[in-house]
């Protein structure tokens, strides 16, 4: 057998459930810290789907915010600075009892890794076996194992161990398979970004306005000015001049420096909806620009968390402040039949084996790049127990 390095098969194909390894490769979080808590081993444990589960052998995963929040706590109410500002070392003190999305304290160790794309190759109970093969992407919310109830869920990743491995399992339910074109990296890209952009375009009910999207450069925010630009909005979008041409080759309208007086370009109630994934100083102003009747949307807050606002703005004129985190189904949904139709394309500017996970969280967190940063775990080497251990596959 040979590495296909083709769209739609990437890796090493494994013949059967029989030749799985007994061990993998994998990026294990030993507990909140800096990138020293990123241990890279080779004799993990495989895991064991179990009921209504599947095992998938994971062909890519992208680099996410979500990734280097959860390690070095930066969800815990006790930090109020950026993501940056403890990105590479972590934090000196965190409370770590409310240091994840769930605001419950998280279990050591961890495998990370919101992002899934690969190919099942087992089932557990109650999963039929024709499952296996197919090409798959896992959506990163999970309802599964907080039985769907509304607003309520598990981040791949977090509350579960994630895509920062060979092999992962995931809920049968919300592993969707993905008939396209794309590689195994564009996919990976998907999950948490797009479906963080999606789900805000979703709640605030994004149509042919006026909207404007913070941090469009990152993963995010590329996503965000393209789902919008699908949805026939004008989009505007706030993004370093370096990066303007990327953004706009997306479909931005227009561009605007991310150290520009907002107000003072655009004009005070001059936009329907705003995309913000940034938070920080800004967020006074971006209130500021919508219309009386505005939306505006937040998912992150990578400048920081603590702002100052006018809650005159926001009752005299009508503004309705959505938080968004947890995702209606149709919004993972959605986001495969974009990509059956080709009606967007994930924008990857860099892969690196998954060994290389510090090196490619630290370019993350440089945010030179234009969209996704993906990591790529080795080939697996099938264990085939019809072979004698002492005489090798061309001696039979």
């Amino acid at each position: 057998m040979s590495t296909n390095e083709e769209a739609g098969g990437q890796g090493l194909k494994l013949r059967s459930e029989d030749s799985l390894p007994a061990t993998m490769a994998a990026v294990i979080l030993t507990g909140h810290g800096g990138l020293e808590k990123l241990e890279y081993r080779t004799d993990v444990a495989l895991p064991s789907p179990q009921q209504g589960e599947v095992l998938i052998q994971v062909a890519a995963a992208a680099i996410n915010n979500t990734d280097i929040n959860t390690r070095i706590g930066w969800y815990s109410k006790s930090v109020s600075s950026g993501t940056n500002a403890g990105g590479s070392d972590g934090f000196t003190t965190i409370t770590t009892s409310d240091a994840t999305w769930s605001g419950e304290a998280l279990t050591f160790p961890r495998i990370q890794g919101a992002d899934v794309c690969g190919r099942i190759v087992a089932v557990g109970e109650g999963v039929s076996r024709m499952r296996i093969g197919e090409r798959v992407l896992v959506r990163n919310m999970l309802r599964t194992y907080v039985g769907y109830r509304p607003y309520e869920c598990w981040t791949l990743g977090s509350e579960c161990d994630g895509g920062f491995a060979q092999f992962t399992v995931a809920p049968a339910r919300e592993t969707h398979v993905v008939d396209c074109d794309w590689s195994d990296a564009e996919l990976a890209a998907i999950p948490c970004a797009y479906s963080t952009a999606e789900n805000m375009l979703h709640r605030a009910g994004v149509g042919a306005e006026r909207v404007l999207v913070t941090g469009a450069s990152g993963g995010v925010g590329l996503a965000a000015v393209q789902l919008a630009k699908r949805r026939g909005a004008s989009v505007l979008s706030v993004c370093s001049p370096a990066k303007a041409a990327q953004v706009l080759a997306q479909g931005a309208d227009q561009t605007i420096d991310r150290g520009a007086d907002l107000v003072a370009a655009l004009g005070r109630n001059s936009l329907d909806v705003v995309i913000d994934i940034v938070g920080g100083p800004q967020t006074a102003d971006l209130l500021e620009l919508l219309r009386p009747g505005g939306r505006y949307a937040i998912a992150g807050a990578i400048d920081g968390p603590l702002v100052e606002i006018d809650l005159r703005t926001v009752y005299l004129k009508d503004l309705q402040l959505l938080g968004c985190t947890f995702q209606d189904n149709e919004v993972f949904e959605n986001l495969i039949g974009y990509i059956e139709r080709n009606e967007i394309r994930a924008v990857v500017s860099k892969t690196y084996p998954l060994s290389g996970i510090a090196q490619a969280q630290q370019d993350f967190l440089a945010k030179k790049h234009t969209g996704k940063l993906v990591l790529v775990p080795p080939s697996v080497t099938p264990h085939d127990p019809t072979l004698d251990p002492n005489e090798t596959e061309a001696e039979q």
